[in-house]
Parts: C-alpha cells; structure tokens; sequence
C-alpha cells in the first residue's frame, strides 16, 4: 500500500508540473478574451478531454505507436516548438484577435475547436514531456491498483486544470480589451522563447546521435 502511495503521489506532482495550468492559463486568456462565458468553458472543456485521451493514448500505447511509426519524443519537441513559434508570433502581431472578432457563429464555432486541440490539448497541456512521463510511469505500474492510480491522477489534475483555465475569465474581464491585447502580445513573446527552447532540446540530441 505504501508503494502504491509513493507512486499515486509522484504521479500527482509530475503530471502538475508537465500540465502546467498556470502556465496554459495567461495563454488561454489571451486567445479566448472575445469569446462568451459559454464558448471559453467549451474551450477549456474540449481541451482538457483530448489532453486526458492523447494522454492515455501514449500511456498505454505510447511506446508500440512509436516504434511502429519510426519516430522519438526528440521529434516531438521539435514539431512542438514549431507550432508555439508560429502561435507565438500570431500572438505577438495580436492576429489571433481578427479571427475572434467575427459575428458568424460557424466561424467562431471553427476557432473554439481549433484552439481547443491545438495548441491548447497538443501541445500546451498534453506536450512531450507529460507524454514521456505518461509511457515512463505506464511501464513502471505494474500492478493493476499502480494504473488505475495513474489514470486517476491525470483525470484529477487534468480536472484542476480545467477549473484554473475558467477561473481566467474573470481576470479577463477585468483586463478589459487594451489590458488583453498587451497581455496576448507578452505572451506571445514568451511563447516563442518557450518555441526556441523546445526545438532545441529536441534538435540537440538528435545532432549529437548524427555526429556519433
């Protein structure tokens, strides 16, 4: 029981500082300011549920599927530090702002589930390093009550994330709408350093392998 305790704690802790709502949070903010009551907790909703399957995806499978396509977590953080990077300058030049602006309800309804897969689910809250952590403690359950605390452990900080990206509609509120575009263009800023270092570090060992 002890055993099982230590790893449904260091679950607990690892998937909070992979997740990183807080940090998602000012993002979410930014790029859903415009949006209704409604459509941010849609957003945050369908965020947290594709971050919650991507997640048991690669726990359960994670190792077969890239094996089975060839491709390393390497890999994956250069593709996500792209994907912030092009996010990052959207943001930094406030166009996100223009695609929140339209009245049609298809147009907006289009904005709410792409931001809400990407880069919000993937890779925001689901990036490489919780689907590491996800494969890595995967393999390391081995007893039935070790995975079901592992599933429980993403269901409830995913759970927490959820609540803490809602929670930022009352702060966008009071931002107002000059308060929300600075707050887009210093995220974006931030974002793209984020991109740099996630490309990097992803470029790095793969540099090294093809020097050895």
């Amino acid at each position: 029981m002890q055993e099982a305790y230590s790893f449904g704690l260091l679950a607990l802790t690892s998937f909070f500082t992979l997740f990183n709502p807080l940090g998602t949070m000012p993002i979410f903010i930014s790029m859903t300011s415009e949006l209704d009551e409604a459509k941010r907790r849609k957003t945050a909703r369908k965020a947290v549920i594709v971050a919650f399957a991507t997640t048991l995806l690669f726990a359960f499978s994670g190792q077969l599927l890239f094996r089975f396509f060839g491709i390393s977590v390497n890999s994956f953080r250069i593709v996500g530090g792209i994907i912030f990077f092009l996010m990052g300058q959207d943001m930094l030049q406030a166009r996100l702002g223009k695609i929140k602006l339209s009245e049609k309800e298809a147009e907006i309804n289009a904005y709410v589930n792409d931001i809400s897969i990407t880069p919000l689910a993937i890779p925001m809250i689901c990036g490489p390093g919780a689907i590491t952590n996800s494969i890595v403690l995967m393999e390391d359950a081995n007893t039935f009550m070790k995975k079901l605390l592992l599933v429980a452990s993403i269901a409830v900080i995913l759970g927490i994330t959820y609540l803490i990206l809602i929670s930022g509609a009352t702060i966008s509120k009071k931002l107002g709408e000059t308060g929300n575009k600075v707050l887009m263009r210093l995220m974006g800023l931030i974002v793209m350093v984020i991109a740099v270092e996630f490309f990097f570090s992803g470029l790095k060992p793969i540099v090294q392998d093809m020097i050895k």
